[in-house]
């Protein structure tokens, strides 16, 4: 017997990432956070191109689709190939059948001029008609006046921004750099060592905290909505609610799976239409936080969108083949290796 439940939302997740897995090692060992960022993350980002791109995007939209998550808000970053590249995220989520909600992250990592290309991706995408947000790497890759910028060009596009809040020790100061700024409908992706209160929606990403050794977020106490992100370690949203259900019951033992489960459903804030996605699961208690939080291996078997369309059947997507898209990523993966490696 199966169970159905509303289409999971990922409330923060990084689909240039799907085509990292296998990725060559990085020219030194990483000891920190900020060194992880600057041998891994930064060396990928910068070695990819609008091809790679595509079909790392729609790889990982059918990856998400197979775990019954059929809404991604998405946060972006190509400083090599900026212009467009929104298109080509939201594109290949549509082929696929996910619903999309994109940013490009704007740092100064690149100087001004990188700066200044990635906010005006994000002004020409949102006055296109694309569905998104405005993306700020985060404060300590940015100088106060780029922060300033994105903050106004939300507020002039009326849409909130999608930020790296605290993450590390690094970024500690980033309370105090963005209170002057922040607003309701932003999006404050860790806020592991956030110093204070910012108004917002927080995404709380447990298993990229743990894999970079960042520290706990401890999310159930702070007063702001909490969604789940993945931090674009995949989009498993059932695997994300139950590891963070063990992590804040390390830090409360009286603590309930109903908590993360909130989280979860919190993401319909962002994305609504997903509540009225419906997925098949392969376990009869998929809509019980008591069952899914003790229950590892559980999956989508059908996913139907909220107009009737059929996006997944017998756990294979319909609108795309799934062998072709595995293939062209594999290909395109060893292009971005062969990047990685000269």
């Amino acid at each position: 017997m199966a169970s159905t439940t509303p289409g999971l939302v990922c409330g923060h997740h990084h689909l240039y990432s799907t085509l990292a897995r296998g990725m060559p090692a990085p020219p030194r060992r990483p000891t920190g956070f900020l060194e992880i960022l600057e041998q891994v993350w930064w060396r990928l980002d910068r070695a990819l191109d609008l091809e790679m791109l595509r079909w790392s995007a729609m790889l990982g939209a059918v990856e998400a689709l197979q775990c019954g998550t059929t809404a991604i808000i998405d946060h972006h970053e190509s400083p090599e190939a900026i212009e467009g590249s929104l298109d080509v995220i939201a594109l290949a989520c549509a082929e696929v059948g996910v619903r999309v909600v994109c940013a490009y992250g704007v740092t100064d990592r690149h100087g001004p001029d990188g700066a200044r290309r990635g906010l005006a991706e994000n002004e020409r995408f949102l006055r296109a008609g694309g569905r998104g947000m405005v993306g700020v790497h985060a404060a300590f890759t940015c100088e106060d006046a780029t922060l300033e910028a994105a903050a106004g060009l939300a507020r002039d596009l009326g849409v909130g921004v999608h930020i790296h809040v605290a993450e590390g020790v690094v970024d500690a100061g980033a309370g105090a750099r963005l209170a002057p700024l922040a607003a309701d409908d932003w999006l404050l992706v860790h806020c592991v060592h956030l110093d204070g209160d910012l108004p917002g929606t927080i995404a709380h990403n447990p298993r990229s905290n743990m894999n970079n050794a960042v520290g706990y977020a401890r999310p159930a106490e702070r007063s702001n909505r909490v969604v789940l992100g993945t931090d674009g370690i995949g989009a498993d949203m059932l695997e994300e609610a139950r590891l963070a259900y063990v992590r804040l019951r390390e830090h409360d033992v009286l603590a309930s799976p109903e908590t993360p489960w909130q989280w979860l459903g919190n993401g319909y804030d962002l994305v609504p239409e997903a509540r009225d996605d419906l997925v098949t699961w392969s376990y009869d208690h998929a809509d019980s936080p008591w069952h899914v939080a003790f229950t590892p291996g559980v999956r989508a078997l059908d996913v139907v969108r909220a107009d009737g369309e059929v996006v997944l059947a017998h756990g294979r997507p319909t609108r795309v083949d799934l062998d072709e898209v595995r293939a062209r990523a594999g290909e395109q993966a060893r292009r971005l290796f062969a990047r990685l490696s000269s």
